[in-house]
């Protein structure tokens, strides 16, 4: 009976086991060997033979290495931009936001400001609906009656007289502005205390109607309204003359008037409720 043989190691196995060998010669003759043993002299000659190939494949691979960059680099710069593009939209819209926030407090100061200094009572109030027609002349406010307006009040804007109210409901009212053609305002020039009536024209504009030949009137006096016919207090600034002139057969001058308000721009009114609705001369109703 045979006994088994021990296998003998594989042709793999054994390379392995001459490479670890030689591996550990190699490394304790590097240690034991000084600095010019023959170990470290071939390393250095391998070294300096490969520098040129190491150098030119620095400089194969540098363009490509610095494409890869630039892409890199080029793509948080955009996305860096692009947070920089949304943070100024975000500030601009701020900033808008408060400029109007502001200029709607000038505005609303200035409206209040003649009220409280007048003793008068009035309502804030928000254009909603502008002129549809040339003829008509005629605004929306978004306050009504549940606010207190009534018809026949005044209605000023910043820097003068607009108009009454004609209609209202709960929440809204419409008022006829003095371009109106069918408007009317008692008046009177501030200077020379000459009375007539502030009308609209049918053709635009507005006129200073029914002044005396013999009152003097020129180019850049004020009217204010004179308090007659009911509707309107004393003193509002309605405008001032941009000419004056007279016809030898007319028993009144022609008086042409700009508006102080800026009836093409309103955004706020105040609508004065202390005034008394009472129809009259001057209601242009």
């Amino acid at each position: 009976m045979k006994l088994p043989q021990p296998e003998r190691p594989s042709g793999a196995l054994g390379v392995v086991i001459a490479l670890v060998v030689v591996s550990l010669v190699i490394t304790t003759v590097w240690y034991r060997e000084g600095d010019r043993g023959p170990i470290h002299k071939l390393r250095t000659g391998v070294q300096t033979a490969a520098a040129p190939l190491q150098a030119a494949g620095e400089l194969v691979t540098r363009p490509v290495r610095g494409v890869f960059a630039w892409a890199s680099d080029l793509g948080v710069s955009r996305s860096q931009l692009a947070a920089l593009r949304r943070q100024n939209m975000e500030l601009r819209t701020s900033v808008a936001g408060l400029q109007e926030a502001r200029q709607e407090n000038e505005r609303l100061r200035a409206l209040f400001g003649f009220v409280k200094t007048s003793n008068l009572q009035a309502v804030g109030a928000r254009v909603i609906g502008r002129p549809t027609t040339s003829y008509e002349r005629v605004i929306t406010v978004d306050r009504g009656s549940a606010d207190g307006i009534k018809i026949e009040m005044p209605v000023l804007a910043g820097d003068g007289l607009l108009g009454q109210t004609i209609s209202v409901t709960q929440h809204s009212a419409r008022v006829r502005l003095i371009t109106d053609a069918r408007s009317g305002v008692s008046a009177m020039i501030q200077a020379s205390r000459a009375e007539g009536v502030v009308k609209g024209m049918v053709g635009g504009g507005v006129a200073f109607a029914f002044v005396s030949r013999e009152a003097t009137a020129k180019a850049g006096d004020v009217i204010i309204t004179s308090g007659f016919g009911g509707i309107y207090p004393k003193g509002l600034l309605v405008g001032e003359i941009i000419s004056a002139s007279q016809t030898p057969s007319s028993l009144f001058q022609d008086i042409r008037v700009a508006p102080a308000a800026d009836l093409a721009g309103l955004e706020e009114v105040v609508v004065l409720t202390s005034a008394a609705p009472v129809t009259a001369i001057g209601s242009g109703e």
